[in-house]
């Protein structure tokens, strides 16, 4: 079998054969070897191949971090499967309409999550259920129980699609990016040098693998034969139990995470000893959160600046630069520098023109991790992808002399709660059926735990006796609680330019006025 240098099947089929008895994941009290990874991969393979999955097809899995995710990706690359992660947190409603527009022929889902999703299970040609599983239901492992442990010798192309996850649009309808070998070739095999990850870490997951964060993290150590600790939840005494008993040498937060594991009685008093690093990103952090943090870890901190359609982090804030009361302290404001081989910058908006440094524009990028683009929307990938090969990000900012990016706001209205990507229009939409909402806008506005949090602006019905718990009741009945508004301002009337498009940046302003960074 010929094998090319790198692909997410190779991943585990090279540690399987070279580093066969050492540890590839650590979940609960079970410790799986990469030789058995490999194996449980095959025949996950070969159940796909009963189930008639081919080359291109798209399998779905819905589900909460477990071995079973990665067993499900190296087996399906293995076929040249393309493996769907779902949010498990959206509506049933949401997750199905994801899992219809992948045109995924299987699903495996969580015992927990199948249960009253029968519109969602019948999506799908075959539908396998992970955990404890009623007697009409086919469990997961069963599925795999007697299949021939053979690998079907699949070589994973550089240009083959190897991972599809979804991101919302602006227009509120969810887009499965498309990540391509190569894409995490660069990812997984040039980040890991300066992530401090080699075939020696010990890589605490904790992020879920329905996100870039997650699942891109984690690869980047598996790419090096390192052993992954999985973690089901984020719960603040297991992660810092994790981080002391299995010596984990490297993690990834997002802020949230950071300033909760912090809070936990007793946290700066433990060993940390084993820690190279932490990263964190994804949402905005506070000056008190990352000095905290420092102190109760002892260990370098880095900041990373990414996005789904581009494989993940594409900048990098050194941990030289993470020095809060010192005379680099103005750069904890920024994203860092690009890695060497992104390319960035800044164009206006409406006339697509470069931008000189410390003017702010929108910020493009273009490097070997942007996605091929969105599956089935040469549409929307067109808007996002030009045909020089620039990703528009949608975020805004600059950069400065010295080649660092500061970003400050958003060309597109997207919130990030918590790591969690809400686009107003979904909300709005719903709210908008309430039959007592004359007018509403959905607006981020800071939030000390989450970086931001999801408000709605309200112009009620005349006569109508609407509040604010009432409105947040109907939302969530309706989408995931994420999406949901923590709060609702009532107002007369909400600001429109005159071709009526509401002025978002003016409802904004009063709750960030004074933030210099507003977004993550």
């Amino acid at each position: 079998m010929n094998v090319p240098a790198w692909s997410l099947a190779e991943v585990v089929r090279s540690s399987g054969r070279r580093r066969a008895s050492d540890p590839a994941i650590t979940y609960r009290s079970e410790r799986i070897s990469w030789g058995e990874l490999d194996d449980r991969s095959n025949r996950v393979a070969a159940a796909l191949i009963a189930d008639g999955a081919g080359a291109g097809d798209r399998v779905a899995f819905i589900g909460k971090n477990g071995p079973e995710y990665f067993e499900l990706l190296f087996g399906a690359a293995k076929l040249g499967v393309v493996t769907v992660a779902v949010n498990w947190r959206l509506h049933p409603g949401e997750m199905a309409q994801i899992v219809r527009d992948a045109g995924a022929r299987l699903l495996l889902i969580d015992a927990e999550l199948a249960d009253g999703a029968d519109d969602l299970c019948a999506a799908v040609e075959t539908t396998v259920v992970l955990g404890d599983v009623r007697p009409d239901q086919l469990r997961y492992r069963d599925w795999i129980a007697d299949r021939v442990a053979d690998d079907p010798g699949h070589v994973g192309l550089p240009e083959e699609v190897a991972l599809q996850l979804y991101t919302s649009g602006t227009t509120g309808l969810p887009k499965g990016a498309m990540l391509t070998n190569a894409n995490m070739e660069m990812l997984a095999g040039a980040a890991s040098p300066m992530f401090g990850l080699d075939g020696d870490s010990v890589s605490i997951v904790v992020l879920p693998t329905f996100h870039i964060g997650g699942a891109g993290y984690a690869l980047i150590g598996m790419a090096q034969g390192c052993h992954t600790v999985l973690l089901r939840d984020f719960d603040p005494p297991d992660v810092l139990d994790a981080l002391s008993a299995q010596g984990v040498t490297n993690a990834f937060f997002v802020p949230a995470m950071l300033a909760a594991l912090c809070a936990v009685p007793g946290a700066a008093e433990r060993d940390f000893g084993t820690l190279r690093s932490i990263i964190y990103g994804a949402s905005p952090i506070t000056d008190e959160t990352l000095r905290r943090a420092i102190s109760t870890f002892r260990c370098p901190f880095l900041q990373v600046y990414g996005m789904t359609e581009t494989t993940g982090a594409i900048t990098q804030l050194a941990a030289a630069d993470h020095d809060p009361d010192g005379p680099r302290a103005p750069l904890l404001r920024s994203a860092g520098k690009p890695f060497e081989w992104v390319e960035l910058k800044i164009v206006d908006p409406a006339s697509e023109q470069a931008r000189s440094a410390g003017e702010v524009g929108e910020l493009w990028t273009r490097s070997p991790q942007n996605m091929v683009g969105y599956w089935g929307n040469p549409e929307a990938t067109a808007q996002t992808i030009t045909p020089e090969g620039w990703l528009r990000t949608g975020d805004a900012g600059y950069l400065d002399a010295d080649g660092y990016l500061f970003l400050t706001d958003r060309v597109k209205d997207m919130i990030v709660t918590g790591a969690e990507n809400v686009y107003p229009i979904e909300v709005e939409n719903v709210l908008a059926d309430h039959p007592d909402v004359a007018d509403v806008a959905v607006i981020g506005v800071p939030d000390a735990r989450w970086g931001e949090t999801v408000k709605a602006v309200v112009v009620a019905r005349p006569g109508a006796e609407l509040n604010e718990e009432d409105l947040i009741a109907f939302a969530r009945e309706r989408i995931a609680h994420f999406k949901c508004p923590t709060s609702v301002d009532f107002v007369e009337v909400l600001p429109r330019n005159p071709s009526g498009k509401i002025l978002k940046r003016e409802l904004r302003e009063p709750y960030w006025r004074g933030l210099e960074r507003r977004i993550g």
